[in-house]
């Protein structure tokens, strides 16, 4: 099967007249006596097909905070709203009311909202001419009065918030914002930014707080600045040679106890064919821009409290996969249908700008039922491939890639490889023919590409995809069943990407084996499956990526390989089946990164000696503190090593049982250290928590690292592993790399 939604898109920020008073307007009673002093609005047509259309539109406050709000605009004869989301929207003839509704309903001052809807039309489809705020007409200016005395020293241009575009590297990535925040920190703040990749490497900043500078000289060390002298709003500028940039506001501002709430809507629950009733918890998320603004949305998966393993039978309700705001603002929901089993092996999805538009797409694998972000169904909407135990072992499988902005279906195509003879895969009843990994990668050396994949247990499927902006299309396929039967049984319950061979294309750590950025096999170490594995340098003074991992199979050691050619670094005695494992620096006395796992004893070095008591968890880990080292994630704490707490998180919740997972750890905003999201317990909210703590450390945005943003790409899947950069990072390094990349 294939379809195709080739997007259109035509948008025009459409600027009227701005008021310094209320205006004589009829308005709704809740907002008549809170006209915005300034506004803009961007209409954008999404999609457009024979007789309808998908519209996107964005209001910007430029005046006073707002606790409701409404925007109006006049349509041409002939057109008509039929569906919507994010607001309220009412028609009379060819007058158009939006409204917030409950979640959106604050829009503070230079804040924006987007809402949309679907759409037909008759004879032709124009952008309406004029948009109002609360009754005030958009221009686009701040109804400020001008002023040739500016009362502080900072510049008098407006604080712009723009993508940081530029670079002349060799990787495409997404062009981000300085993504500033505020932090509580003790009696102060930690004002925090991106370092950018694509910033001249000399760059240094300035901070301000209501337009006052707050540092003597330019800051040309890390990207954070403790203010002990008190609150306001808080800009930074960029010097270069002397010369400021514009300001950049703050993104992200976090409450006193440390976290950021982001408002998301739990599905309703349901019962199953066989009477089970069942409700929602959020489970694995990743983010990417989705919107092309500079700024991350975070993209969460929905899963039914009746999800399954594939070794355990029953029915699972619907999986949902949503894309919010910050602001809680939801974009879209997917709703993948009775035909996709829910459960952490079944839906694997990627967020990531594949055709280099500036804006991220998401990928996932679907089947008949699925529903889109703009409730178009793929396939039969009637069809139902459930058996009596639950699983789905029939029926077609596809691939489908979505709009990020809209969730809109652009293209789906065929799963490969299809599910053929279910026993093939190593047993007859589902378990081993669902297991699907997926993960994104550079293997051109330049523009990213999707790996989907199928199997691990016995024969094992590794598919490339690229995607152009109106097709998919296959780039290679490796099959174990033609490769040679050495290379079955060798996968994880997770992959990672890195460039393994320093050719500058990276390729796919699958488990024991590894196959290159051409689709052909690299190496195979035939220690077979395995619960944990990690990639990236965790041995400075050796050149090229280390690979570590632990098996199952409890006659295999846990071993660090040679990331070029699979050779053993180290390898531990056979101690049973080795279920976690982790390999990072965390002890700064040992040079290089350190090793644990479940089943041996101590904390190893490089050399596989002990060096130190092994840590209490092995899990993820987070880079929170200032140092080099990193820290410990486990359930909702993290922890110093060798010991001492530095956050429990408050009435959140972690993923996946006692795999004790976040649901989402990246560095996200601020400067290079790393944020997590949990759920909170009710999952009415994300809630995210940024560090506290001060950094002396100088390093660019981990996302502008491409084997980290990859790695946030790949960390929903199956068993989730935390991300690693492509590069070391220790207290005892003094100068980090610069990122060779460029934006669209």
């Amino acid at each position: 099967m294939r379809t195709t939604r080739n997007r259109r898109l035509r948008s025009l920020s459409v600027l009227t007249a701005a008021c310094l008073t209320a205006v004589a307007v009829p308005l709704a009673a809740n907002v008549a006596a809170q006209a915005a002093t300034g506004c803009e609005v961007a209409y954008t047509v999404v999609n457009e097909w024979p007789g309808g259309y998908t519209a996107s539109v964005k209001a910007t406050n430029l005046g006073d905070a707002l606790s409701s709000w409404e925007v109006d605009w006049q349509f041409a004869t002939g057109q008509q709203v039929t569906n919507y989301w994010n607001a309220e929207i009412d028609q009379s003839g060819t007058s158009v009311t939006a409204s917030n509704v409950s979640y959106n309903a604050s829009l503070a001052s230079g804040a924006s909202v987007e809402f949309g809807f679907n759409g037909t039309f008759t004879a032709s489809n124009p952008v309406p001419g004029a948009f109002s705020l609360n009754g005030v007409a958009c221009d686009g200016s701040s109804g400020e009065p001008s002023s040739d005395d500016p009362t502080s020293d900072e510049p008098t241009d407006d604080p712009t918030g723009e993508p940081g575009q530029g670079g002349d590297g060799r990787y495409e990535v997404e062009a981000l914002t300085r993504g500033v925040t505020v932090v509580p920190s003790g009696s102060g703040r930690l004002v925090s930014w991106r370092l950018l990749g694509t910033d001249p490497e000399n760059v240094a900043f300035n901070v301000y707080r209501d337009g006052t500078k707050l540092n003597s000289s330019p800051i040309t060390g890390a990207t954070n600045y403790l203010d002990t002298g008190g609150n306001g709003t808080y800009t930074v500028r960029s010097v270069v040679n002397g010369t400021e940039g514009a300001a950049s506001g703050v993104e992200a501002t976090f409450n006193s106890s440390g976290y950021l709430d982001v408002p998301i809507q739990r599905p309703a629950g349901g019962t199953t064919p066989s009477g089970e009733a069942y409700t929602y918890s959020a489970n694995d998320m990743s983010t990417a821009d989705l919107d092309g603004d500079g700024d991350y949305e975070l993209i969460v998966k929905w899963d039914p409290s009746n999800a399954k393993d594939n070794s355990q039978s029953g029915y699972t309700g619907n999986v949902y996969v949503d894309a919010y705001r910050l602001d809680g603002t939801r974009l879209w929901r997917i709703d993948l249908g009775r035909n996709i089993r829910a459960g952490a092996h079944y839906t694997q999805f990627q967020a990531f700008d594949y055709d280099g538009d500036g804006e991220a797409e998401i990928a996932m694998k679907t089947a008949d039922g699925t529903r889109d972000g703009q409730n178009t169904v793929i396939g039969s909407s009637s069809a139902d491939y459930r058996n009596s135990s639950g699983y789905i072992l029939s029926g077609p499988e596809y691939l489908t890639i979505f709009n990020g902005r809209t969730g809109a279906a652009m293209d789906t195509v065929n799963y490969n490889p299809a599910r053929g003879t279910v026993s093939s895969w190593g047993d007859s009843y589902g378990n081993r023919v669902d297991r699907f990994l997926a993960g994104t990668a550079y293997l051109d050396g330049a523009t990213p590409s999707m790996i989907f994949a199928r199997g691990y247990y016995t024969r094992s499927v590794i598919w490339a995809v690229d995607w152009n902006g109106s097709d998919l299309t296959s780039r290679w396929t490796f099959d174990s069943n033609s490769a040679g039967s050495q290379y079955t049984g060798q996968g994880a319950h997770s992959l990672s990407i890195a460039d393994l061979n320093g050719d500058g294309n990276q390729d796919v750590v699958y488990g024991a084996m590894a196959v290159g950025s051409n689709g052909q096999a690299l190496w195979n170490t035939g220690f077979g499956h395995g619960d944990a594995l990690h990639v990236s340098d965790f041995v400075p003074s050796r050149a090229g990526q280390e690979v570590f991992m632990v098996h199952e199979d409890g006659s295999k050691p846990s071993s660090s390989l040679n990331g070029s050619n699979g050779s053993i670094l180290f390898q531990t005695s056979p101690s049973g089946d080795n279920g976690r494992g982790v390999a990072a620096n965390v002890l700064a006395s040992n040079p290089g990164a350190e090793y644990w796992s479940s089943a041996v004893s101590g904390l190893l070095n490089a050399s596989g000696a002990n060096v130190g008591s092994k840590p209490a968890s092995a899990n993820f880990l987070s880079w929170w503190d200032g140092d080099g080292e990193r820290e410990l994630l486990d359930g909702t704490q993290i922890t110093n090593y060798p010991s001492g707490t530095l956050l429990s998180g408050s009435g959140v919740a972690s993923n996946n049982g006692t795999k004790s997972t976040p649901g989402l750890s990246a560095d996200l905003f601020g400067d290079w250290r790393e944020e997590v999201v949990w759920r909170t317990s009710d999952s009415s909210a994300l809630r995210i928590y940024a560090t506290p703590h001060q950094t002396n450390l100088r390093i660019p945005t981990l996302m502008h690292d491409i084997q980290y943003r990859v790695a946030i790409a790949w960390q929903n899947t199956a068993y989730n592993q935390p991300p690693h950069p492509s590069f070391y990072i220790g207290s005892d390094v003094t100068a980090y790399p610069w990122p060779d990349i460029h934006t669209p």
